[in-house]
C-alpha cells in the first residue's frame, strides 16, 4: 500500500481512561491513572509519535513557575498570578498547583530529568517574576521527552500513534462516552470507548500567521492547531476569558522566545533602541506586552535583548542553554545572522496571537481537579484554563487529571452514544477525500490565518472585527464545499484547519462580548478602552447552546489568598518612569 493512501475502515476499541495529546501533560496524565488503578486500561492516543510529539518535542530550557521552599511559598505564587492576571482567576486551581508542584519537580528528578542546583545540591532558583523567585534553569532539559516516555513504557501504557482525536462522543445524559479518531497515514476510523476522557492537546499556536510568513514558524509548537479546543466546545464544554491571547515576545524572524527567561535571572534585560530599560519586570503578562508594543511604535524600537554587558563566562553558560535546549535552531538562527551576543544586541518583536493557558488566560474551563463542565471529560495543560500553566504546570495538573479520572472511571460504567453520531462524524471527516477537485487544505489555512491578523490582531476594533467575523464565514464555506484532501497526511492538514476556524471564530466571539479592556495587550478594544471592574470582574464562559456559539459571565470565585488594594495593579506599574 503507498503511504499515505486513503483506507475506508472503522473499528472499534475499549478503555477505561483515555488520554489525547502526548505532549507534556498528556504522559504525565496516563501515568498517574495508570498508577492509580494497574489492572485498568489506559490508552494514551498521539496525533504524532509520543517520542517526540508536543511543546517540549526537543526538550524545555527550564522551569518558569517553580515554586520550591525557601525560595517562595504557595501563597506568594497565587498571589503573583492573581495580580498579573488583573484578578480574574480561579485560586483555588493555581493554589492547588502551587502546593503539588515542588513533589512533581522532585518525581521529575527521579525519572533523570536534571535541574540546575548550586554547590550545596539544592536547586538554584532564579528571579525574574515582579514579586517572588520561581525560575528553575535546565542545563540539560533535552532529556525530558526521553525520561518520560521511558516511564510510559515502564508503566506499560497503551500508546496509540499517528490517531487523530476529532470529536468527543456523549451519551444522551450527557456524560462521556469516548472518542472518534481518524489515523494520520490511512485515514481508517477508530472509535474508542472510555469511561473518561482526558483533553491534552495543547495550546491553539497555528491561530495568527507569523509576520515572517511561514505557516509553522510560529511561537508554539505548530502541530498544536487548537484541536482540543474545538473538540470541547463542539462536546459542549465551557472555554473561558478566550479574548484574552496570548502574545509572547520573540527573536524577530526567527519567531521562538529570546528567551527574557533564560537570560533574565543571569542579569540580561529588555531594551529599546537607545540601550534603555523600559520595564522594570520581564515577566509576561499582558500589560508587559502593552508596553513592549507602544515601545515598538513610539520611535525608541526596536526592541532588543540586552546581553553584551554580560561576563563572557555568563554569556557562555546563557548560550548553552539557549542553543541546546528546546530550540537549537537558535544558535543556528544567530549564527547565520552573524549575531554575537558578546557583542550584538537580539533584536525582538511581537508574536502571532493564539490561545494558551501555558502563558495567558484562555483555555477550557476546568476546577481544581481538572474537571471541565461535561461529566467525565477533563482538560490539563496549555489547553485548560489554569493560567500560567507552562511545562511544570502541564505536568502538575496532568498528575491531577489523570488520578481524578481513574476516580471517575472506576465509579462508572461505560456510557452508551448514538451510532449515528459517529456516522456523522464519518462524513465529517472523510469529506474532503470524496472530492475530485477543490482547494488544498494549505490555501484555506493561509486564508483563514491572514484573515486573523488582518481582523483580529490588538489592538481590537469593533468594525474590524465584524468584518472578520463575515470574512471568516465566507472562508468556512469554501472549506466546507470545496477543500480537497489527496491523501492521509493532507487530510491530518484538512482537519487541524477546520480546528483553526472553530478557534478564529471563538477568538471573535469572546473579544465581541467583554466590552472592557483588559489584560493589557492581550484584550485591548478601541471601542471600550478602560478597564470596568463594576460590570466584567467576571469569567466569560464561552459554549455551544443548541448549536450556537453562546458567552455568558461567570462570577470570580472567592480568593484563596487576599489580595490588597495597593497590590492589585502592581502589573500596571512597570514602566520605568524618567527621573531627573
Amino acid at each position: 500500500m503507498a503511504l499515505d493512501q486513503i483506507v475506508d475502515g472503522l473499528s472499534e476499541v475499549s478503555c477505561d481512561v483515555l488520554v489525547i495529546g502526548g505532549g507534556t501533560a498528556g504522559p504525565m496524565a496516563a501515568l498517574k491513572a495508570k498508577l492509580k488503578n494497574p489492572k485498568a486500561n489506559v490508552v494514551l492516543l498521539e496525533k504524532a509519535n509520543v517520542k517526540r510529539s508536543g511543546a517540549i518535542s526537543m526538550g524545555m530550557d527550564g522551569l518558569n513557575n517553580a515554586v520550591i521552599p525557601g525560595y517562595a511559598t504557595p501563597e506568594q505564587y497565587t498571589k503573583e498570578i492573581t495580580i498579573a492576571n488583573d484578578g480574574i482567576v480561579d485560586q483555588k486551581a493555581v493554589y492547588k498547583y502551587a502546593q503539588n508542584c515542588y513533589k512533581i519537580i522532585e518525581e521529575l528528578d527521579s525519572f533523570g530529568i536534571r535541574f540546575l542546583k548550586n554547590e550545596n545540591g539544592d536547586y538554584a532558583v532564579k528571579k525574574v517574576h515582579h514579586i517572588g523567585t520561581y525560575v528553575l534553569p535546565m542545563p540539560n532539559g533535552e532529556t525530558v521527552k526521553k525520561a518520560l516516555y521511558r516511564q510510559l513504557r515502564r508503566a506499560r501504557i497503551l500508546i496509540s500513534n499517528r490517531y487523530m482525536a476529532t470529536r468527543l462522543l456523549k451519551s444522551s445524559d450527557g456524560r462521556i462516552a469516548g472518542a472518534i479518531s481518524v489515523n494520520t497515514r490511512t485515514a481508517e476510523m477508530l472509535v474508542i470507548k472510555a469511561k473518561a476522557v482526558i483533553l491534552c492537546m495543547g495550546a491553539a499556536g497555528r491561530l495568527g500567521l507569523p509576520t515572517s510568513g511561514y505557516m509553522f514558524g510560529t511561537y508554539e509548537n505548530a502541530a498544536n492547531s487548537g484541536d482540543g479546543y474545538s473538540m470541547a466546545y463542539h462536546a459542549g464544554a465551557a472555554l473561558v476569558n478566550l479574548e484574552c491571547y496570548q502574545i509572547n515576545p520573540l527573536i524577530k524572524d526567527y519567531n521562538g522566545p529570546a528567551c527574557a527567561y533564560v537570560a533574565g535571572p543571569f542579569g540580561a534585560f529588555t531594551a529599546n533602541n537607545e540601550g534603555s530599560r523600559f520595564i522594570e519586570c520581564d515577566y509576561w503578562s499582558g500589560q508587559m506586552m502593552l508596553e513592549f508594543y507602544n515601545e515598538l511604535l513610539s520611535g525608541k524600537g526596536p526592541v532588543f535583548l540586552q546581553l553584551k554587558h554580560l561576563h563572557p563566562d555568563t554569556i557562555s553558560e546563557i548560550e548553552s542553554t539557549l542553543h541546546k535546549v528546546e530550540r537549537p535552531t537558535r544558535g543556528l538562527f544567530q549564527q547565520g545572522r552573524g549575531v554575537d551576543y558578546r557583542n550584538d544586541s537580539i533584536e525582538m518583536h511581537i508574536s502571532e496571537i493564539g490561545f494558551c493557558s501555558g502563558h495567558s488566560a484562555s483555555g477550557v474551563f476546568v476546577d481544581d481537579n481538572a474537571r471541565t463542565t461535561v461529566p467525565g471529560l477533563y482538560a490539563a495543560g496549555d489547553m485548560a484554563s489554569v493560567p500560567h500553566n507552562y511545562m511544570l504546570g502541564a505536568f502538575t495538573n496532568g498528575s491531577v487529571a489523570g488520578i481524578d479520572a481513574m476516580e471517575f472511571a472506576d465509579s462508572h460504567d461505560f456510557a452508551d452514544f448514538d451510532a449515528a453520531d459517529v456516522a456523522m462524524e464519518r462524513d465529517r471527516v472523510l469529506a474532503p477525500t470524496k472530492r475530485e477537485d477543490g482547494i488544498p487544505p494549505n490555501q484555506v489555512e493561509y486564508k483563514t490565518r491572514r484573515l486573523v491578523n488582518d481582523y483580529l490582531q490588538p489592538p481590537k476594533v469593533t468594525r474590524k472585527y465584524e468584518l472578520g467575523m463575515r470574512r471568516l464565514a465566507e472562508t468556512r464555506q469554501d472549506m466546507q464545499e470545496q477543500m480537497i484532501a489527496r491523501n492521509a497526511h493532507e487530510l491530518l492538514r484538512a482537519l487541524e484547519v477546520q480546528s483553526i476556524m472553530d478557534c478564529a471564530d471563538m477568538a471573535v466571539h469572546a473579544s465581541l462580548y467583554r466590552e472592557e479592556s483588559r489584560w493589557g495587550l492581550y484584550h485591548w478594544r478601541t471601542d471600550f478602552p478602560e478597564k470596568d471592574n463594576e460590570n466584567w470582574f467576571c469569567h466569560t464562559l464561552l459554549s455551544k447552546q443548541d448549536g450556537k456559539m453562546t458567552s455568558e459571565k461567570r462570577a470570580v470565585e472567592p480568593y484563596v489568598v487576599p489580595i490588597a488594594d495597593d497590590e492589585k495593579d502592581l502589573y500596571d506599574k512597570q514602566r520605568i518612569r524618567a527621573t531627573a
